[in-house]
């Protein structure tokens, strides 16, 4: 996110191409997935976007096929709504169509989205290769710089393991830690809720980005319900 603007987030199929190794990567790093829940929808053969909202100008658009959400426009939020989330560990796919590619996760959204505001109360995970420090792919969001660089190029999928446990978020990236961190308000962020929403960001039409496997291991045990 290089803008303090609405966020916006589009879904397409991206062409597995040359990165046919990957294809598995997530299943590869994140094992069994005991416990966990798909929050993309498969049913009858065919992903939809079932339980999922979206704020703010842009889209998503999903590859009933493949499972496949491509960003398009923005900015805007795509948002689970099924559930608010306390701790948890989220898994998912992400890849890049160019270097300049912009998107982000969004970790405890607090309540519906009706404007940007919530912005300022989530941490996002970034994904944004031509940024450095606390703007760069595996950083929290103006917050928490990673400790290396570990994305991999455009065009090759990545795999992110996010951990947030009380106020502690551990991201590993491609199946490193990349951040271990205590957050606190910094940066953009001026509070975090102790629960809420996963998001994915939509920066703008000119940032294709594209995400996958997308699965969550409830850690609390006293996830409610949301509002759809």
């Amino acid at each position: 996110m290089r803008r303090l603007a609405a966020i916006g987030i589009a879904v397409v199929a991206l062409p597995m191409g040359a990165c046919g190794d990957n294809r598995a990567i997530g299943q590869q790093q994140s094992g069994a997935r005991t416990g966990t829940e798909q929050i993309l929808s498969l049913r009858d053969g065919r992903y939809s976007k079932h339980g999922w909202n979206h704020y703010g100008p842009g889209h998503f658009e999903l590859d009933e096929q493949t499972g496949i959400l491509t960003t398009r426009g923005g900015m805007g939020l795509l948002w689970y709504a099924v559930r608010q989330y306390q701790d948890f560990v989220l898994e998912l796919d992400f890849k890049t169509a160019s270097r300049t590619s912009n998107s982000g996760v969004f970790l405890r959204v607090p309540g519906v989205p009706t404007s940007d505001d919530y912005i300022y109360h989530s941490f996002e995970v970034q994904i944004d290769d031509a940024s450095d420090g606390v703007h760069q792919t595996g950083a929290v969001y103006d917050a928490e710089a990673p400790s290396t660089r570990a994305s991999r190029p455009p065009g090759e999928w990545n795999h992110y393991r996010i951990t947030f446990q009380g106020d502690h978020i551990l991201v590993e990236l491609n199946g490193r830690k990349v951040v271990d961190w205590t957050a606190e308000p910094r940066g953009k962020v001026v509070d975090f809720a102790r629960r809420g929403y996963i998001g994915l960001q939509n920066h703008d039409d000119r940032s294709p980005v594209y995400f996958r496997n997308i699965y969550i291991k409830d850690l609390s045990g006293n996830s409610k319900s949301g509002s759809s």
